[in-house]
C-alpha cells in the first residue's frame, strides 16, 4: 500500500515578521458629561412631542388618501351617467 510522504517541517517559517516602527497614538478620552434629572426630562418630553407630531402627520396623510379615493370614485360615477 502506498503512503503519502509528508515534509519534515509541516509549518514553514513566516515569510515576513511584523515589527511595529512606532507606538500607537494615545487616544484622548472625551470630557465627562453630567446628566441630571432635568436633562432626562427634557429629552423624554422632546421625544414625546416629536412622536406626537409624527403621528399627526401620518393620520393626516391617511385621511387625505382616503378622501382622494372617495372623490375619485364619486367623479368616476358622475362621468358614467
Amino acid at each position: 500500500m502506498f503512503l503519502p510522504k509528508y515534509p519534515d517541517n509541516p509549518t514553514p517559517p513566516p515569510a515576513h515578521t511584523h515589527t511595529p516602527t512606532e507606538t500607537a497614538p494615545v487616544r484622548r478620552s472625551l470630557p465627562s458629561v453630567s446628566v441630571d434629572q432635568k436633562t432626562v426630562v427634557a429629552l423624554v418630553v422632546g421625544g414625546v412631542v416629536l412622536t406626537a407630531l409624527l403621528a399627526a402627520v401620518a393620520v393626516t396623510a391617511i385621511s387625505v388618501a382616503v378622501a382622494a379615493v372617495v372623490l375619485r370614485s364619486m367623479l368616476r360615477e358622475h362621468h358614467r351617467r
